[in-house]
């Protein structure tokens, strides 16, 4: 152990300075040629093909794995951007245990399925290094679009109204464009700068304009944007977290922090050496968030990172894959447990209070007795809720944006889609879906059809 380990409080340079390039580096190796040929080889190429029907981009898959077992791996790249124009960092990021490989028929023949999501990888690798475009512009219609929000949703609808032709301006409030895949995922899934050199290439077809700094509520509002521009798409994510509920939380004890801002902090830091984190981290929650943010912190030199859920981990939003990382990782996830109260001294997080908690007659109920869990660092990663002034005046469901199956809001000239909306799984490939989609229906509006 290093003497970095032994620091007591949140500190930084828990690591040997060589030990965070090797923690932090790419999940998933890239496939080699011969690899992608093996992997290519194992599928069966089936009609109707289960695997397909799973994807929410509804990806020709046997297509591109037949053009990928043929060496035309440019081809594959084209058949999968037909669908999924980030098919690149769905590839990266998608829960395809869940879906698509969940589905594929060698799963069910062998346990183990065809690996769609690093054949994709291969082939959109290739495209994005050679810069081979597969997308021409319409004429141009004389249309303009707002798009708010440069994440995968709002990336997938700019890309499909420029290929129709029309002028498309992307106003998003961070520095950089990518939404959640430049600041929303662990940095191990997404190395070397690939969310950036995504919205290059997404990009690169033209008539697309990015404009930074700019948020829905702040700098612009819906009605200015439609006085501007012929229609408007609203990708904005979610940009508020949910509060614990838990006795302490709003004493602004040095500690206890969201969890989607330190995950943020680290995708943006260039030297990892100098991002504190605590001796003991706890994170509140069970999806992808705190998963992620658990992992991180145990990267980064934590020497004691346990996740906390309300219910068991059948119920868990995060994939038994990432469990299954984060328990490889030397995490710890515990069940059945709420946070209760915050502990401090001295104006710092020294523990968390929890209940435990059961299902009673099929509502969560506390049971009446704690567990305390000593800690320096608590992370909250309990879903994020829709900021008040990005739906100023819009139809919302349970706190998200209404809208129909086309992405249509409550308001005319206005569309919506990613993880703003009631419809949805909070997935990247659903968002790009989505905004694809919405982007046809837009077009469809603008024709007059």
């Amino acid at each position: 152990m290093s003497g970095g380990m032994l620091k007591q409080g949140i500190a930084s340079g828990r690591l040997e300075p060589g030990q965070y390039a090797r923690n932090f580096s790419d999940l998933h190796p890239a496939l080699d040629r011969h690899e992608a040929f093996v992997e290519a080889d194992r599928c069966y190429f089936c009609f109707d093909a289960p695997c397909m029907n799973a994807c929410p981009t509804e990806i020709d898959i046997p297509m591109f794995i037949r053009e990928i077992s043929t060496d035309n791996p440019l081809g594959a790249a084209e058949t999968i951007f037909e669908q999924n124009i980030l098919g690149g960092m769905c590839a990266r990021v998608c829960p395809t245990e869940q879906l698509c490989e969940d589905a594929c028929v060698r799963m069910e023949a062998e346990g183990k399925p065809v690996k769609i999501g690093q054949l994709q990888r291969y082939a959109t690798d290739i495209a994005m290094e050679e810069n081979a475009q597969f997308f021409t512009r319409a004429p141009a219609t004389g249309k303009t679009i707002a798009v708010v929000g440069a994440g995968p949703s709002g990336l997938a609808a700019a890309h499909r109204l420029a290929v129709h032709g029309h002028d498309v301006v992307v106003y998003d409030a961070r520095p950089k464009a990518g939404g959640l895949n430049e600041y929303g995922i662990a940095s191990y899934k997404t190395p070397d700068g690939f969310a950036q050199a995504e919205v290059d290439y997404v990009t690169s077809i033209g008539g697309i304009e990015i404009e930074l700094g700019q948020a829905l509520g702040r700098e612009l509002s819906l009605d200015g944007l439609l006085e501007r521009h012929d229609a408007v798409f609203l990708g904005v994510g979610l940009g508020g977290v949910n509060a614990l509920r838990a006795e302490g939380e709003t004493d602004g004890s040095h500690g206890l922090a969201d969890a989607v801002d330190f995950i943020a902090e680290l995708r943006q830091s260039d030297d990892l050496s100098k991002l504190p984190v605590g001796r003991r981290v706890v994170v509140i929650g069970g999806g992808m968030t705190a998963i992620d943010a658990g992992v991180q912190s145990k990267l980064l030199g934590a020497e004691e990172v346990t996740i906390c859920y309300r219910r068991g981990q059948e119920h868990m939003n995060a994939s038994s894959f990432e469990q299954d990382l984060a328990a490889s990782k030397g995490v710890t996830i515990r069940h059945w447990l709420q946070p209760k109260r915050v502990l401090s001294e001295n104006g710092k997080v020294t523990g968390i209070e929890l209940e435990y908690t059961e299902l009673k007659d099929g509502r969560l109920s506390g049971m009446g007795h704690t567990l305390t869990l000593p800690a320096d660092q608590v992370f909250k990663a309990i879903g994020q809720t829709l900021e008040d002034e990005t739906a100023a005046g819009l139809a919302l469901i349970a706190g998200r944006i209404e809208t129909d199956a086309e992405g249509r809001t409550s308001r005319p000239g206005v569309w919506a889609g990613g993880d703003c909306v009631a419809a949805g799984d909070d997935l990247t490939v659903t968002a790009v879906a989505q905004g694809r989609d919405a982007a046809e229906s837009i077009n469809r509006y603008l024709a007059g059809n």
